[in-house]
């Protein structure tokens, strides 16, 4: 490697959060999970949200991931509830073993969505909730979030992508997925949220965030997912956006599902 190649690449690694999805992706599957409320889960996050900037679970859907800049404490606290480490234990989730003390997006999504359920709670205490919630389904989606804790998720699996220039762009594999697959797709992120709406009905898992993890973990271990060298290969990004995009399709449905279920009347 030369010297201008490990710079971006060292400036890219320290400057990439360790979020699933980019804030695009994120904001698609909040997005594509309103469009899908009951009147009654609607009622319930108008009046959850009521007094936020953007009153909105596309505007919230990011909230968790500013957490470190905005509320250190809080961040800290909740950094593991992003992500759960199965893929040594072939994509099979154990909540002894893979989620101590709760510390995992898995049991994360499920205690949220309790004190959401919740009429007993304050109401800020049901707002910060829903904003986990919405969050964290859209983490555990991305498959590098139930992937392997060797590499941090891929996070340590550096690449180089070729851009027209001699060295190319410096990533890693979890930041590819988070949101290099959508770098150059250069369609707003209205007509995406369109194009991923009208994508086939097929969603399985239900509304259980473990089967949902262990699914994500299954595409991690897919052939082709690992690049085979560190220079990727162009074919890449037009043979894994699709499987990327599904997960964020399914995210925003069983985010409604999950809503629908726990805002009911």
């Amino acid at each position: 490697m030369n010297r201008s190649f490990l710079l971006v690449l060292t400036l890219v690694l320290v400057a990439a959060p360790a979020s699933a999805w980019g804030p695009r992706g994120h904001r698609l599957v909040a997005e594509l999970a309103a469009a899908a409320l009951t009147p009654a889960a609607r009622a319930q996050v108008d009046l959850l949200l009521r007094g936020e900037p953007e009153p909105t679970l596309a505007g919230v859907a990011n909230w968790a991931d500013e957490l470190r800049a905005n509320d250190p404490d809080l961040g800290r606290k909740s950094a593991k509830w992003h992500y759960v480490n199965i893929g040594e234990s072939g994509c099979e989730y154990v909540a002894a073993r893979d989620c101590p003390n709760g510390d995992c997006v898995v049991e994360a999504i499920r205690t949220q969505a309790a004190i959401l359920a919740d009429r007993a709670q304050p109401l800020a205490a049901r707002r910060q909730a829903l904003k986990f919630v919405v969050h964290f389904v859209g983490d555990v989606h991305q498959p590098m979030h139930a992937g392997y804790a060797h590499d941090k998720g891929g996070n340590t699996v550096q690449l180089s992508i070729p851009d027209g220039t001699r060295d190319g762009r410096g990533s890693n594999l979890h930041a590819l997925w988070d949101s290099g697959l959508f770098r150059d797709l250069g369609e707003s992120e209205a007509r995406h949220a369109a194009r991923l709406r009208a994508l086939p009905e097929v969603v399985a898992g239900g509304t259980d965030p473990a089967a949902w993890a262990q699914e994500s973990c299954a595409i991690v271990q897919r052939p082709g997912v690992y690049p085979p060298r560190a220079t990727l290969d162009p074919g890449y990004i037009e043979t894994w956006r699709p499987v990327a995009e599904r997960q964020i399709a399914l995210g925003g449905r069983r985010l409604a599902a999950l809503l629908n279920e726990t805002l009911g009347d």
